[in-house]
């Protein structure tokens, strides 16, 4: 086998991840400097990360009658006080501002007959979204000074100092090696799915709720270059529809259907309207024997059904063949809902790196959006747009500024960092007929973490006995991926996104046992401190020193302005 092609680049700024966050940021960045910027997505820009397959709602806007701070209040409530309202605020006053600039890029937002968006809900509005991402796609392919590489998996980041200065990663489907060296890096990538057993085993296993290509590599990345990150332990579970893993908030709030058990009792106002406590409530009516549960749509009209076909047509369009393939559509009967396996992810929860008021990490240069970026639950799409142009215009500012402070003081240590990722990249490929598959440690991972870390299996629920036993299983999974191999780079893409979800695990569950309260029902079920305990009300991070996880407690950031002081 011939060594891989090593392809040097340089660029002003790197953005890791073409999704939501990255393209804006370059969309940003062009339109507002000269720079020079360079995407690498491991899959297409055009169909990739949590817009793929569309989405019928934006989610996160600020409606007539309410303000930003409005949207802090809900998510702070939300998410027990365990956020930034720093970052909430900065996000929120850039929602309408970014929704109106996706209307003019070619995004069809629904309106009423005086012209207003219609309203879903106190903080939704509605759009036809299915082709969300290819809009946005167009209009960073169209955008001056800023190339896309597509089917590039970046694994690695290049520090010196605690100053970033680029990245090393390989093509998916050439054999081909980037070092590519940048005055700024954006890292975009999504969060983490796969660490758990998943809903539906075998070949189903793809249908879930978060992307199953977003395995936290920026995380691992992150995790490895010493970032410090946060709020790991506040998980997201999503509830959903029973094996098609449909979103069911278009349901709950499109129609106001109220969640009920099989005797037909609203068990919802029992156990509170959060999140996690919706989550919770349904875990808690099954095991109770009350199941299965249900989100009540039987009896609505005739116009909210079609509505309901043509909502999840925009982004889940398997439950709307379900409908039509049994027969029986909502308003016959009701619809079953489930939890999903648990995920890292800064979109819906707090869970990412520890970010600045401009989205800055706690290693120079390095910045973080979107699902990958902490403290700022409840972003959604609009959040992720806003905090990939937060991103860019402080970037923009640091560049322009003082360009200098991006030398680095030892380019000979960075190479040597880069060979080093490089050799790695040739020993798996060198590895024939190795003990394990990728694919057999995947599924001994995803065991793990769902038996001991609270997972499906044990109803979310975990105790220190069972995260001490996590912990110790994923360590000896980690020795055993030093001899897996690749046959070609896509295997090799297997490969990195197993060793980063891996990672992932051992940060997830160093924060599991660190939280010593149950603060979120479901998301964080400790059971041998099922209670909340005020001591507690602050984040907790984490950063990974000499390759142990390091826990770090933090006050509650509640306004102004934050910059790290370490």
């Amino acid at each position: 086998m011939e060594r891989l092609q090593v392809r040097r680049i340089q660029t002003d700024v790197l953005i890791v991840g073409g999704g939501t966050a990255g393209c804006y940021a370059a969309l940003t960045i062009s339109r507002n400097s000269n720079l020079s910027v360079l995407i690498a997505e491991k899959a297409n820009i055009k169909r990739s990360g949590c817009l793929a397959a569309g989405v019928n709602a934006i989610n996160a806007y600020i409606t007539k009658g309410h303000v930003p701070q409005d949207y802090v209040d809900y998510a702070t409530k939300d998410a027990a006080g365990i956020v930034r309202g720093d970052l909430l605020l900065t996000a929120a006053e850039h929602f309408n501002e970014v929704t109106e600039d996706m209307e003019r890029l070619g995004l069809v937002i629904l309106k009423d007959e005086n012209g207003d968006y219609v309203a879903r809900g106190n903080r939704n509005i509605k759009i036809n979204g299915e082709n969300f991402k290819p809009i946005l796609a167009k209009a960073v392919e169209e955008a001056e000074r800023v190339e896309v590489l597509n089917h590039i998996n970046i694994t690695d980041l290049l520090v010196e100092d605690n100053r970033v200065y680029g990245a090393v990663g390989f093509s998916v489907t050439d054999e081909v090696a980037y070092e590519i060296h940048a005055n700024a890096v954006l890292i975009a990538t999504g969060g983490a799915a796969g660490l758990y057993r998943p809903n539906n085993p075998g070949f189903s296993r793809h249908k879930m709720w978060y992307p199953p290509f977003n395995t936290g590599a920026g995380y691992a990345m992150g995790i490895r270059a010493g970032a410090e990150m946060t709020s790991f332990e506040m998980r997201f579970i999503a509830l959903r529809c029973k094996d098609t893993i449909a979103p069911t908030g278009t349901i709950a709030q499109g129609v106001g259907a109220k969640q009920v058990n099989s005797r037909g009792t609203v068990y919802e106002k029992h156990y509170g309207l959060t999140t996690s406590e919706r989550v919770y409530g349904t875990v808690r009516e099954n095991q109770l024997g009350h199941g299965p549960c249900y989100l009540q749509t039987s009896g609505i009209t005739d116009k909210q059904n079609e509505e309901l076909l043509k909502a999840y047509l925009n982004m889940a369009p398997s439950q709307t063949l379900r409908w039509i393939e049994t027969g029986k559509m909502p308003k016959e009967q009701d619809v079953e809902i489930q939890g999903t396996e648990p995920y890292i992810v800064g979109g819906h929860t707090a869970s990412g790196f520890w970010v600045d008021t401009n989205r800055q990490t706690t290693i120079h240069g390095l910045y973080a959006a979107g699902d990958v970026a902490g403290g700022c639950p409840q972003k959604y799409v609009t959040g992720a747009l806003a905090e990939g142009e937060i991103a860019a215009v402080d970037i923009i500012r640091r560049l322009e500024e003082n360009r200098e402070e991006w030398i680095p003081s030892d380019p000979a240590f960075l190479q040597e960092n880069a060979n080093r990722t490089l050799l790695e990249y040739e020993k798996i490929r060198a590895t024939e007929q190795p003990a394990f598959t990728i694919e057999e440690l995947e599924e001994a991972m995803q065991k793990v973490m769902d038996e001991y870390a609270g997972g499906i299996a044990t109803g979310y629920q975990y105790n220190e006995n069972q995260l001490q036993l996590a912990d110790e299983k994923i360590d000896q999974i980690i020795a055993l991926t030093d001899h897996i191999g690749a046959r070609d780079m896509h295997e090799l893409l297997f490969a990195y996104e197993l060793k980063e979800r891996l990672v992932v695990c051992k940060s997830l569950i160093a924060h599991l046992r660190g939280r010593k309260e149950t603060r979120w029902h479901a998301f964080n079920e400790n059971q041998d401190y099922p209670e909340t305990d005020e001591a507690y009300y602050r984040y907790l991070n984490s950063r990974m020193r000499d390759g142990r996880i390091e826990l770090i407690w933090r006050d509650i950031v509640k306004e102004g302005e934050y910059e790290h002081t370490n």
